[in-house]
């Protein structure tokens, strides 16, 4: 019997016969490689014959384990002759023999030496073996089941981000396009403008020069024909002084001032394009961002939602309170932000490392990687939960990150008071932390990440 139950593990679930090349499936049941490919040609589908989970030719692999107990199993069968099993006939009489594996008859066969173990003794024996491996394949199938939801999750969520990122980089480029179409429209107005003053100023030029040239062809007229022999007394009344007043002159600044035009046009629009458009120095990432978080679609504020998001259980995803880092660690240098919170009660601005426990409630101190200004309860405290005395409530917080000599420090920016500042050794590459609670009946709802608005001198 036992013999049997050790064969149906190694039996194919198509042929019904004993493995050959030996494949599994992602959902771990077993066929013979050919029967399993004859299957999906016939089925015209990559189903598993046996639960009709969909697979695939890239979810094949070979199981070499399964593979040795086919060869252990067909090794055993030579070298125990079909013809000695078939002449014993006392089938209440066998036993299972743990030396050798196999059933043996104590009637027929020499078993000196051996320690036999009745049938049924031996059948409870790999019943108590299976059991627990067979909770553990269960544990590890429902484990299974749960990531392959949670991809099913990340590809619909995927698939949501791919369409809203590229609507908004539209939208971004849509807003570059409307303003350099808008930049050169005006400076094409200006070349315009200008080309029509200098050319009625040629004109109103070449009419007064026109004139004079009119005039002045009226006395050399008069003045050849006073030349003429004629009364010496009449001759001597023609004006002595023909050459006065001063020569004309071409007027300067009569061309197009093609250099103010194109003088570093690029330079110039890309200047002005920077007053319109603000750097921020952090930031947000939303794969990081609890559900219960709701960033930005420029990414730069966050805001708590009551409704839980749904979001997909990603590794990167903080599980507990609203937590979520900046996009871009550090592990060098030296760097600032600011984040305005306005009169928001509840929040926490900081640092992280990168190894935080993300899928946990983990309180955020240093002893567990984070190095954190806390505003919680009309109060400020740090990540040992020791209480601040502030001279006023801030609105705005400015963090500077210091990697090379491990330090983080708070300040109020607005009247350049220093409020918190740790120093540690950091080994691993260092985030911009934030989380963010219920605003209750506060005016400032969101938490917003921007640079720093004015020098700060450091005390």
């Amino acid at each position: 019997m036992a013999e049997e139950v050790f064969k149906s593990y190694l039996t194919c679930g198509v042929c019904f016969e004993t493995f050959k090349d030996p494949v599994s499936l992602g959902c771990h049941h077993n066929f013979c490689r050919g029967c399993l490919q004859s299957f999906w040609e016939q089925a015209e589908h990559g189903n598993c014959p046996t639960c009709r989970r969909k697979s695939s030719k890239d979810c094949l692999f070979i199981n070499f384990g399964l593979q040795e107990l086919v060869n252990n199993y067909a090794g055993r069968q030579r070298a125990d002759p079909p013809e000695s099993r078939a002449v014993c006939t006392h089938t209440q009489d066998l036993k299972w023999c743990g030396k050798k594996q196999r059933l043996v008859c104590p009637v027929c066969e020499d078993v000196h030496g051996l320690t036999l173990v009745p049938l049924e003794d031996e059948v409870r024996n790999v019943k108590k073996l299976l059991k627990p491996q067979l909770e553990w394949l269960k544990r590890r199938r429902d484990a299974d089941l749960e990531i392959d939801k949670t991809y099913e999750k990340m590809a619909k969520h995927c698939k949501n981000q791919l369409g809203e990122t590229k609507k908004q980089i539209k939208a971004e480029f849509d807003q570059l396009h409307k303003f350099l179409t808008q930049e050169e429209e005006d400076r094409m107005a200006a070349l315009k403008e200008e080309g029509k003053q200098k050319r009625e100023r040629i004109i109103l030029e070449q009419k007064n020069i026109q004139a004079q040239m009119s005039a002045l062809e009226e006395v050399i007229s008069t003045v050849e024909q006073d030349l003429l022999p004629k009364d010496n007394a009449a001759f001597l009344t023609i004006p002595r002084d023909l050459c006065s007043g001063t020569p004309p002159q071409v007027l300067s600044g009569g061309l197009i001032d093609v250099a103010k035009h194109l003088g570093n046009l690029s330079f110039r629009v890309c200047e002005k394009m920077r007053e319109k458009i603000q750097f921020t120095p952090v930031i947000l990432d939303p794969n990081t961002a609890s559900n219960r978080v709701v960033i930005s679609e420029d990414l730069t504020s966050a805001r708590h939602m009551t409704k839980r998001q749904e979001h997909p259980d990603n590794p990167e995803r903080f599980l507990e309170y609203s937590n979520f880092l900046g996009s871009v660690g550090f592990t060098s240098g030296r760097h600032s932000w600011e984040v305005e919170v306005g009169d928001h009660p509840h929040w926490l601005i900081g640092v992280a490392k990168e190894t935080v426990d993300r899928r946990g409630e983990v309180w955020a101190k240093p002893e567990n990687g984070f190095w954190c200004l806390i505003r919680h309860n009309g109060g400020y405290g740090n990540g040992s939960r020791e209480k601040l005395n502030l001279k006023r409530n801030p609105t705005r917080i400015r963090v500077l990150l210091d990697c090379g000599e491990g330090e983080v420090s708070f300040y109020d920016p607005e009247v350049n008071d220093p409020i918190l500042s740790y120093r540690d050794t950091f080994s691993e590459k260092i985030f911009p932390f934030f989380s963010v609670w219920a605003a209750a009946e506060a005016q400032t709802v969101d938490v917003k990440v921007c640079g720093a608005e004015r020098g700060l001198n450091v005390k």
